[in-house]
């Protein structure tokens, strides 16, 4: 019982701090990329929307420009 009065009197166990603030810097990491990758998914899709749009384009029946 000693022990476990010392231990919860010690403090938080520093090995388990470290380990907290690695997975948190890692959480981080991880949200920025999930961010950057949503951004050039983005860019991909409207990318590929613009291209989609210009193919729907029929040259063969355009209309004569006007003078």
């Amino acid at each position: 019982m000693a022990k476990a009065l010392l231990g919860y009197v010690g403090g938080p166990d520093p090995r388990l701090l470290s380990e907290m603030r690695r997975l948190q810097q890692r959480v981080q990491d991880l949200e920025s990329e999930l961010v950057r990758i949503q951004a050039q998914n983005d860019a991909m899709a409207a990318a590929s929307h613009a291209e989609s749009l210009l193919s729907s384009i029929d040259v063969a029946h355009a209309e004569p420009v006007l003078a």
